[in-house]
């Protein structure tokens, strides 16, 4: 959460002239309600299975950019889905600079760390994405953004699905 997976990959579909898809958009079309309300009120483990369905359609799609909630790609066997489908990008961050990154309504809109202060979402932080390492770093390309701008990691992107396609 909060690498810029969605800003990012808003901007590298304009530049790659691709479809730009959000997963946790579309399980909140999908359910009419926004991501916070189905876990609260239907528990993660019926929205990991939406969210599931939602990555299962994002298969028909040709040529687009798909940014996923933080905790698709640990969940079950994704990742391997995930890397089947396309090119898998993980926008590494320290938890400093993820910090940094939010506003107080992206922290407001994220119900695990809603109430935080910097010091409890640097712990949470810390320990979130080291749970998490070992699976994001199997992505096809592992990217350290920390000192990159946001058109940097684009361009780095970029010249990856070029190489790809030769």
């Amino acid at each position: 959460m909060g690498c810029g997976k969605s800003t990012v990959g808003r901007k590298l579909s304009r530049f790659a002239h691709m479809q730009f898809v959000d997963t946790d958009s579309m399980v909140e079309q999908r359910e009419g309600a926004a991501v916070a309300d189905i876990i609260n009120y239907q528990g993660e483990e019926y929205f990991r299975t939406v969210e599931r369905a939602v990555l299962d359609d994002t298969a028909a799609m040709e040529s687009a950019v798909i940014s996923t909630g933080g905790g698709l790609p640990v969940w079950d066997d994704n990742m391997e889905r995930m890397k089947r489908l396309g090119l898998t990008v993980y926008l590494r961050r320290s938890p400093k600079n993820i910090i940094s990154r939010l506003s107080p309504y992206g922290r407001y809109k994220r119900p695990k760390i809603r109430g935080m202060n910097d010091e409890q979402l640097l712990e949470f932080m810390t320990a979130h994405m080291a749970e998490r390492e070992p699976i994001y770093s199997q992505a096809d390309v592992v990217l350290d953004c920390d000192k990159m701008a946001d058109n940097e990691v684009i361009d780095t992107i970029l010249q990856k699905i070029i190489n790809l396609k030769r």
